[in-house]
């Protein structure tokens, strides 16, 4: 496993959660996936990937599926990136078992989102999370997305889920920087950006770095604006993020995996089609997408 860039920053600064590549008739396809992340790791700059995630389609994948994929990935870039296990469920005792097959099978870390549909009480996302983390020796990436979830984790809460050892990251996609500022301000927990279009605003409260799903095709420029902005070079790391608004917005006109899987498509990249319910991207969603990502300078795409 690669070593942390610095103690704020285990996962390093530039992660993405990878989708999973399916073949034509919709199985995993292990190769491709190999073949992607080490397009990502050494042609975008990717510090990490998070396997098995919202992006990877998680929830309509099997857990034999999740547990060969994470092996898969591990092989391919294991040596010069961090590889994150998603093993995020509503099912506290399912996630438990996740963390420990994704330990069996070689992953450096994991990350669990809050649990979704049941709605739990405060207390509950307390217990689900520390369940997780005392399962195994990994390090645990706790996920806040409360418009999938139904349910947010508040600061009081994310204040004792941080007070486990293993707990030492977070990544917000909550959407409410007035929560942001005050978790980071309470905790010690590295926070990773995973709402695309706040990657700077976040990184400017003191965020490490970004789990992002654009990361796919511009990962290097997300890469060069945390940078940037880091060395005090606001100048730059604004420029960077302006004349990636096009991308922001194009990747979520619908929902992102569906888009990533078809722009890396155009791009003769690994990715294959979407698992029901959901459908892949139109002709007319096509359309309006390589006129987002032409706006948006991605190689590979013109006006």
């Amino acid at each position: 496993m690669p070593g942390p860039s610095t103690a704020s920053q285990p996962f390093g600064v530039m992660l993405t959660a990878m989708i999973t590549p399916m073949r034509a008739d919709g199985t995993v396809d292990l190769v491709g996936a190999q073949s992607l992340a080490a397009h990502l790791v050494d042609n975008l700059a990717h510090d990490g990937l998070v396997i098995n995630g919202t992006t990877g389609e998680a929830s309509t994948t099997t857990d034999e599926e999740n547990f060969d994929l994470i092996r898969a990935v591990v092989e391919a870039v294991g040596e010069r990136a961090t590889v994150v296990a998603g093993v995020g469920s509503n099912d506290t005792a399912h996630s438990v078992h996740c963390a420990k097959g994704a330990l069996r099978v070689g992953a450096h870390a994991v990350m669990a989102v809050s649990p979704y549909y049941n709605r739990p009480p405060q207390e509950g996302l307390v217990a689900h999370f520390k369940a997780i983390a005392d399962a195994t020796d990994l390090p645990l990436i706790v996920y806040d997305i409360p418009k999938r979830t139904g349910v947010a984790i508040e600061t009081e809460t994310l204040v004792r889920i941080a007070e486990h050892p293993r707990v030492i990251a977070y990544k917000d996609a909550k959407g409410d920087l007035d929560a942001s500022q005050w978790g980071m301000a309470r905790t010690d927990l590295a926070w990773y950006s995973g709402d695309d279009i706040l990657n700077l605003p976040l990184l400017a409260l003191g965020a490490a770095g970004m789990i992002s799903v654009v990361g796919h095709l511009v990962g290097d420029r997300l890469k060069a604006m945390a940078t940037a902005y880091a060395a005090g070079d606001v100048l730059t790391a604004r420029e960077i993020n302006q004349s990636l608004l096009p991308v922001y917005t194009g990747v979520f006109r619908t929902q992102g995996l569906i888009l990533i899987k078809a722009a890396l498509t155009e791009l003769g990249l690994p990715a294959g089609p979407v698992r029901l319910p959901l459908v892949n991207a139109s002709n007319e969603q096509l359309a309006v997408l390589r006129a987002d990502l032409a706006a948006g300078m991605v190689s590979g795409f013109t006006a």
